[in-house]
């Protein structure tokens, strides 16, 4: 068996009762090969955290890359979403049992409806399908992901309660609205991209001041801006270098004015993509 580092790791208590890691590893875009082995070395790193989606195309490449680590199966939080095809009560089912083919898994810890589709308005009853899973045994957990808060108050209406809210936010990217919504209906954020994409934050003295203080690098400050707001943050790396820079933010925390510093890096844009008009 191929033995893991350990780290110390945060975790957060989800609407569903679980706990799950507060830093994930990211797989899009890795396919193949590349993402078996990202997985396989980010395990081996000491991620317990795993992100992927009928979208990305590597389900399978990930359930790969977990039994090639050779950690057990229940130290690790693996987290899926589907598609447009899973849209509706039971197309949701057969997406999971297909997501669980794919895999190569039992169960899965968190699966998400990866896009509203408003334009199709099944998203409340697949959300219901998904409780149903839940209510069954067969998921942990279930939540959504780019919903803006009428999907989400059209959800919750229906009595129905997502665990997790997966978004774009980054310190030029906070959707600050949108995480008061969440917060409000006691629903986790996840932040995808939560580096950005270009980055160009890094080099701000919010963020390289702190660094400079606490021996980190800004990627590392804005990780912990992360975890220290309360949200779960799901970086995509395939090196080992930076897998483990990633994992490096539990030793230290950011005080409430650099917290604030980095807020007010916010430009006020929503996210990259317009969950009204974009879906898959």
């Amino acid at each position: 068996m191929t033995m893991s580092r350990t780290a110390p790791q945060a975790s957060l208590e989800i609407a569903s009762g679980a706990r799950i890691p507060m830093i994930g590893l990211g797989t899009w875009p890795l396919v193949g090969e590349d993402a078996a082995d990202a997985v396989a070395r980010g395990i081996a790193n000491g991620y317990r955290h795993l992100d992927t989606a009928e979208k990305y195309g590597n389900e399978d490449a990930v359930g790969a890359g977990i039994r090639r680590s050779g950690v057990d199966r229940g130290a690790l939080w693996v987290t899926s979403k589907l598609s447009v095809s899973g849209h509706s009560r039971t197309a949701a089912r057969d997406a999971y049992g297909q997501a669980l083919e794919r895999l190569g898994l039992e169960y899965l810890d968190l699966f998400l409806v990866h896009w509203p589709n408003p334009q199709v308005d099944r998203y409340v009853e697949t959300c219901a399908g998904l409780q149903d899973l839940v209510d069954e045994g067969l998921l942990r957990s279930w939540g959504v992901s780019n919903f803006k808060a009428a999907h989400l108050d059209a959800v919750t209406n229906a009595g129905l309660k997502p665990a997790v809210n997966q978004v774009q936010v980054d310190p030029h990217h906070l959707q600050r609205s949108q995480l008061v919504h969440n917060a409000s209906l006691g629903i986790a954020t996840a932040a995808y991209s939560p580096l950005g994409r270009g980055g160009d934050f890094l080099s701000h003295p919010a963020i390289v001041e702190p660094a400079a203080a606490y021996g980190k690098t800004p990627a590392q400050v804005v990780l912990r801006w992360h975890l220290d707001s309360g949200r779960i943050a799901v970086p995509k790396s395939a090196s080992d270098a930076r897998q483990l820079e990633n994992l490096d933010v539990f030793g230290f925390s950011l005080t409430a004015g650099e917290r604030a510093a980095i807020d007010t890096l916010d430009t006020g844009a929503g996210p990259r993509l317009d969950a009204d008009t974009y879906g898959h």
